[in-house]
Formats: C-alpha cells, sequence, structure tokens
C-alpha cells in the first residue's frame, strides 16, 4: 500500500514537546495508529498497547506499576476510550514525573473521552484531531484524480484500493461493523438494525436541512431520539453538523441546522452508488460535492467561525467562513462553468462578504468578478492560507 505523509504530524510533534499527554482522535481505520507508529519509530523508546487486544489490555490492570515502570518510555495506548478509568490514575502520575511527551492516546469516540480526560489533567493535555484523507495531503501525489478521491473518499483503505469494486466492499463492510461491533462498544443500547437504518435514512437527506420530527416519524421514534442518533454518529466523527449563520439583519433567516456525513465515500455506499458514472446521474450529485468540499475546508481551517447563511425566501451561501476581519462565502458548485442565483448575489450583500469563492472540482482559478474567483478545494485552502 502507498504511503501519504498526514499533515497532521507535524502538529503532534510540536504538541508532544508541550503536553505530556497528547490525544489523536478521529474515526477507526483513519490512519491513527499509522501516523503514531511512525512517530514512534523516530524513538528508540516507544511502546504501542491496543486496547482490543487481550493481552494489551492486560497489561494495564495494574496501570501504577506500568507507568512507573515505563517512565522513560512514550507510551501509545490505541482505543483509549475502551478504558476511561485510566485517565484517573494520570494525574498523580505526571504530577509525580512531568516529561513531556510521555503519552500518546489514540480515540474513536470524542466525548465520553474528552470529558473523562478534561476534568482530571486540564493543562496536561493537548487534543488534536485526524481525519481520513484530505485534498491538501494528496493533491501532490502523482496521478492524483479528485474525482476519485470523491467518490470513494479519504479511508486510507478505501482512497488506495486497487478499484472501485474493492473500495466499495471495504465501505460497507467498515459501516457494518461501526454499527454491529463498535459502537455497542461504548455502552450504546440501540439496536445495530435501528441504526443501520438510520444511516440509509440519514444518507438521502445529506446537506440538506435537519428536520427531527419528519426524520422521527419516518422511523417510529421522537424526534429527542433522532437528535440522540445524530449525536451518536457525530461523536463517531461519521457526521457533522454545520450551523446556520447568526445576524441581527431585518430578514428572516433558516434557523435549523445541516447534516452532512464526513466522507463521500460512506455516503456513496449508502447511496448504492457503484461507479462516478453512477453518482453524476444521482440526485445527489450537488449535495455530495459540497459535503466533500467543506469537510475538507474545515479540516484545514478548524479555527475558523463556519456558517451557512439561508433566508426564508432562497438567498443563500452554501459556506460562511469568518476569522477576525475576513469573510469569505464558498459556494460549491458541480460545473466548471457554474451558474450562480439571484439569491446569491443578494446573500454576498446581506452579509457584506469580503472575498468570494466558486468551488468547483477543477484545478483552473479564475476570476469573474472583483473579489469573486472560481477555484478548485486546493486552490482556495492555498489562498486563504497564503
Amino acid at each position: 500500500m502507498k504511503f501519504v505523509n498526514r499533515s497532521l504530524e507535524s502538529k503532534v510533534l510540536e504538541y508532544l514537546k508541550v503536553f505530556p499527554v497528547v490525544v489523536i482522535l478521529g474515526p477507526r481505520q483513519c490512519g491513527k495508529s499509522t501516523l503514531a507508529k511512525l512517530i514512534g519509530n523516530k524513538s528508540d523508546n516507544f511502546i504501542y498497547i491496543d486496547l482490543e487486544k487481550s493481552t494489551d489490555f492486560q497489561r494495564l490492570q495494574a496501570p501504577e506499576l506500568f507507568f512507573e515502570a515505563n517512565r522513560n518510555n512514550t507510551v501509545c495506548i490505541d482505543e483509549i476510550q475502551l478504558m476511561p478509568d485510566i485517565f484517573s490514575y494520570l494525574r498523580s502520575e505526571i504530577d509525580e514525573y512531568r516529561v513531556n511527551g510521555r503519552f500518546i492516546f489514540l480515540g474513536s469516540a470524542s466525548t465520553e473521552l474528552l470529558q473523562k480526560s478534561s476534568q482530571s489533567l486540564a493543562g496536561r493535555i493537548g487534543f488534536t484531531e485526524l481525519t481520513p484523507f484530505i485534498v491538501s495531503e494528496l493533491y501532490s501525489a502523482k496521478n492524483y484524480d479528485i474525482k476519485t478521491h470523491w467518490f470513494r473518499g479519504g479511508f486510507p483503505i478505501s482512497y488506495l484500493s486497487p478499484d472501485n469494486s474493492k473500495s466499495l466492499l471495504w465501505l460497507e463492510n467498515f459501516i457494518s461493523t461501526y454499527i454491529e461491533s463498535d459502537i455497542p462498544m461504548l455502552g450504546v443500547g440501540i439496536s445495530s438494525f435501528q441504526l443501520k437504518r438510520f444511516l440509509f435514512m440519514l444518507a438521502g437527506v445529506h446537506g440538506q436541512l435537519v428536520n427531527l420530527s419528519r426524520l422521527g416519524d419516518s422511523m417510529g421514534v421522537s424526534h429527542t431520539t433522532i437528535s440522540n442518533y445524530i449525536d451518536l454518529f457525530q461523536q463517531c466523527y461519521l457526521v457533522r453538523i454545520l450551523q446556520p449563520y447568526e445576524t441581527k439583519i431585518s430578514k428572516r433567516l433558516v434557523r435549523s441546522p445541516k447534516v452532512y456525513f464526513r466522507d463521500s465515500g460512506i455516503l456513496h455506499s449508502l447511496l448504492r452508488l457503484m461507479s462516478f458514472n453512477d453518482l453524476l446521474g444521482n440526485a445527489t450529485l450537488g449535495s455530495s460535492w459540497e459535503g466533500f468540499a467543506i469537510e475538507n475546508i474545515l479540516t484545514v481551517l478548524p479555527d475558523w467561525n463556519a456558517s451557512f447563511y439561508r433566508t426564508s425566501s432562497g438567498d443563500e451561501i452554501d459556506l460562511v467562513l469568518e476569522k477576525g476581519k475576513r469573510k469569505i462565502a464558498a459556494e460549491m458548485k458541480v460545473s466548471a462553468a457554474p451558474q450562480l442565483s439571484k439569491g446569491f448575489w443578494t446573500a454576498l450583500d446581506d452579509l457584506d462578504i469580503t472575498e468570494t469563492y466558486i468551488i468547483t472540482p477543477v484545478d483552473e482559478m479564475y476570476q469573474i468578478k472583483e473579489h469573486i474567483w472560481v477555484t478548485g478545494i486546493y486552490g482556495f485552502l492555498s489562498k486563504i492560507i497564503n
């Protein structure tokens, strides 16, 4: 299998110089273990423990003794959420022997892990998040094709598969395993049948406003239950919720958030799309590209405030990014020669946007008006960051 350099590596190395504990969070199979082992290979004192292995799990049954015996090693513990009580032992151990870079924890469920650790390790722990492959990591690779990336998604095994059929086979098994095995390990008492049914239903509203009551009626459950399902998949890094823009302008704004699958390959697997041509003929083509582009952008720009703008009259911008004095609009269009609606231009005026980008699945960048460009994802990110 090909090796892809992960952009998070430099951040993890920086955090290891500052914090005794560094946590890498992200969905299963996104490359956390590979990244941690790569970092560990640069050290002679690196120990890797996988809590899903019974022998490794047993090694930590006396954590105080284990930590004391390995004070000169960097200890990496994978799937740390399977042993959340370990955080209660760490504070005293770190305070007694505080050395930065002592621990690397890998986790695939965020909320519980954050709550357990932040309560006892404030000031001693740094959090990072690894996602599946993103455009900025793959763009410079030989023979990179954004359409393949978009269709297969960014999970390493899926993206690097020799063909689409093997990619889809892996994605189908990944979804089944997550629902039937991984989620129950988190102590969630929801049947796998119900969760899988919900995922299929959610795929049908990808990129749309969340209507909890309608989804609840379709599944025969309350809107509160639907909200809990969405929260669960957010915690597992499978779903992203994008909030509506908040402003005091006089227009009536949409208040419901939008929902996206964070990985486009998972979305296409749930939609039973077998090829890129199938995607081109599917009604979700536009929303699929929108979700793919937004995920790649927000992964690289996590410190920007992100939202979407929509009024009851249909004025709309897919993504509004704000940081300091900059206010950027990003509109996702599949066409290389995009047509923009009157409502889009009205929305730009409403929000007093300073920079606007129309993001398409092509590399070319060109300007259509002052401060308005058409570009690809990589071109957009390069222009924003630089």
